[in-house]
């Protein structure tokens, strides 16, 4: 039988003595035992938490006899947390940059996940140091190889939730980093043992009277022969690391859609420049590319299928059509989308529209419209340059598993973007409805035609319409065509493909309005598919490098291949 759920507080504490009072009244409300670990401080730091203790019955107070550092505090605590029968320990540091008040969302998802360490994602104001910042990249983007993995995506936040026994099992087993270099090691570590980490984004200030006790110099050097430790133990453990993986459904992953790493690649790029951006993509994606092997499976599998059509039709196969640069398109879509947002993309210098777009778009026209599009090429480019240029309300249907991380990332790089992001995990009447509303205002509305939903109806009917393409018969949704002959509206094709050195944006008319008749409504949708697809084709091979459907798109989730 499992221990009950039973948590506390852990602070270790060097010479922050000023700052504990404030921190200790921000803990009183969620009513956690306190367990401050004294590492070493000077006396007046001893004085105040000796009277801070002998007040606050709630508080317990540890001492170290000398400065010992972070790590050997935070480990101490643990060992007296775990006498006193507390499962978890939440770790909070001494100087009161954590977002206490955020405790509470931590406990929940440690009940949710008991052997799982449990972090805050540190989403930080202008008062961070840059070389506070510089040096968290360069962290993060180690941890990812040494990991083999994204998932962790943060490992230097001190605000965070330990599982008591298994972190005490690994430190029994291996001598972690002692001081600053505690906190990614023992993540690390964790990670290898089995037991994973889930992240909450939290804010991090640095205060303007803040007490650091960074050394640039000794605690750079223990930083970078941690990574070194961490680097070649991570080299004998690669067969179970990549074991790790496992292939879902293009919905219950957490997609390669620019949710890796992609707040850390976006701040280069913003603080440093494209430049910067493009070099570090260079490591990362391929680091993702020889660790994600579902996705390179998948990837390698669209570009074996794009060569034989072409091949067939006699067409000429496009320089660099390989599964590397496939990953790399992909990067660099992220910095487009993100400036698209930002309304940095110029007309006419970044973006440009193929022969007949622009009029297909009519952006002055007052109707409104749906904008059909895919996981061809950047869709969030499009709905931005339409924006721009007719300064249009654009509603963007996502589906809710992934909509919280975009849209989290989206206002944190362009709070300004004006994009209606509108989450559904199907498309029902009240999406119907709510759509009509808009439509009936002159908004547009985008949705694309070529994902199956989340997950399939009762009777395990995934609603789908089988549709030749690329040479094989594919899914593809019901919904989208259902809903736009519901709406009445015009409907657009539209897409955003790079081709040279440019966001080319298609666009062409594809129903005026979509009419199912009731009486051969299964026949219409078919013939309505199929016109998709094939016009999805068309577009593909124009820029094949453009399909970010990282997962096997010619069968349904769990289905057995046949070829």
């Amino acid at each position: 039988m499992s221990l009950a759920f039973r948590p506390c507080v852990v602070i270790p504490c060097y010479n922050h003595g000023a700052m504990m009072a404030n921190v200790l009244s921000r803990l009183a409300p969620f009513g956690l035992p306190c367990l401050i670990v004294d590492d070493g401080s000077d006396e007046g730091t001893r004085l105040e938490l000796e009277r801070l203790a002998a007040e606050q019955p709630q508080v317990t107070l540890i001492r170290l006899a000398e400065n010992a550092g972070k790590g050997t505090a935070v480990i101490r605590g643990l060992e007296e947390s775990a006498h006193a029968g507390f499962t978890h320990a939440v770790q909070v540091d001494a100087d009161g940059q954590h977002a206490i008040e955020d405790i509470p969302k931590l406990l929940a998802l440690a009940e949710r996940h008991p052997e799982a360490l449990i972090s805050g994602q540190p989403i930080y104001d202008d008062s961070i140091p840059r070389s506070r910042l510089y040096g968290r990249w360069v962290t993060h983007f180690w941890v990812w190889i040494e990991t083999l993995s994204f998932q962790l995506k943060d490992s230097m936040c001190g605000f965070r939730v330990y599982p008591v026994a298994p972190t005490l099992q690994l430190a029994e087993r291996v001598t972690l980093g002692k001081r600053m270099d505690f906190d990614t090691e023992v993540m690390v570590r964790l990670y290898w043992q089995g037991n994973t980490s889930h992240f909450l984004p939290t804010r991090v200030t640095y205060p303007l009277d803040g007490l650091s006790h960074f050394d640039a110099l000794k605690d750079n050097v223990r930083i970078s022969l941690m990574h070194t430790r961490l680097f070649f133990g991570m080299l004998p453990r690669i067969p179970v690391l990549l074991m790790r993986r496992r292939q879902q459904h293009w919905a219950q992953q957490q997609e390669v859609k620019g949710l890796w790493g992609m707040r850390l690649m976006l701040r280069v790029w913003q603080l440093l420049g494209r430049r910067a951006f493009g070099l570090l993509l260079w490591p990362v994606i391929g680091v993702y590319w020889l660790t994600a092997r579902p996705a390179r499976q998948a990837s390698q599998q669209w570009i074996e299928r794009v060569k034989r059509v072409l091949a067939q039709r006699q067409l000429p196969t496009p320089p660099r059509l390989n599964s590397f640069f496939h990953f790399m398109r992909f990067g660099y879509s992220m910095l487009d989308k993100v400036a698209s947002w930002r309304g940095e993309l110029k007309l006419n210098r970044d973006v440009v529209f193929a022969p007949g777009a622009r009029e297909a778009l009519d952006v002055d026209a007052p109707q409104g419209k749906l904008l059909l599009a895919s996981h061809l090429g950047d869709v969030e480019a499009c709905r931005a340059m339409a924006q721009l240029d007719g300064s249009k309300v654009i509603n963007a249907l996502v589906f809710s598993e992934n909509a919280q991380r975009f849209k989290q990332i989206m206002e944190e790089m362009a709070p300004d973007a004006g994009l209606n992001l509108m989450p559904v995990t199907d498309i029902g009447p009240d999406t119907a409805i709510a759509l009509k509303e808009k439509l009936d205002r002159g908004e547009w509305v985008a949705i694309v035609g070529d994902r199956i939903a989340v997950k399939p109806q009762r009777g395990g009917d995934w609603r789908v319409i089988w549709s030749e393409f690329m040479g094989q018969p594919a899914p593809f949704p019901q919904g989208p065509f259902i809903l736009a002959s519901i709406l009445r509206c015009p409907v657009l094709l539209i897409f955003a493909l790079r081709q040279q050195d440019k966001l080319h944006i298609h666009c062409e008319p594809f129903a005026d309005p979509l009419i199912l008749p009731r009486g051969e409504r299964q026949q219409a949708l078919q013939r309505t598919v199929d016109r998709y697809a094939e016009r999805l084709e068309h577009y593909a091979l124009m820029s094949p490098l453009d399909w970010f459907n990282f997962f096997d798109f010619w069968h349904l989730p769990d289905a057995k291949e046949k070829e």
